[in-house]
């Protein structure tokens, strides 16, 4: 990883973001990316998860986090904070990529679903190359 994405990461824990907590009770929406190029998972990929205001459109910061070694980011927000509507998670997947001394097709990945029942668990997968993505609604 270069010294600059470490340097990104370090500011990125530290700025006064929600960050995802990486202990407490599990998360009703989870994440997983797979690097499916290499087989191994996206690990250290930053992501932000963003709520739609229904009257104006708006987005809002819900919180952010960093994928694991697994590609995971655990604790990215509450079962109370968890209410109907529209969210995207962001993927920075140029920085991953170029964390990995390579280039990318895509800068960024949007992924807008819609929470209709808060009482579910909902998983956001991220399947992954430097020319493709696709995900689907995991369980």
């Amino acid at each position: 990883m270069s010294a600059y994405r470490l340097q990104q990461l370090k500011g990125h824990m530290l700025s006064g973001n929600k960050t995802a907590a990486m202990a407490g009770p599990p998360s009703p929406l989870t994440t997983h990316v797979l690097d499916t190029a290499s087989g191994v998972p996206g690990s250290h990929m930053a992501l932000s998860l963003h709520r739609q205001d229904p009257c104006s459109c708006a987005w809002s910061l819900v919180s952010s986090g960093v994928t694991d070694r697994d590609g995971r980011c655990p604790g990215l927000l509450t079962r109370d904070a968890f209410t109907p509507g529209v969210y995207k998670m962001r993927f920075e997947t140029s920085e991953y990529w170029e964390s990995l001394g390579q280039s990318s097709f895509y800068p960024y990945v949007e992924v807008v679903f819609s929470i209709s029942d808060p009482g579910q668990k909902y998983h956001i997968p991220l399947l992954l190359s430097r020319f493709s993505y696709s995900t689907y609604r995991g369980s």
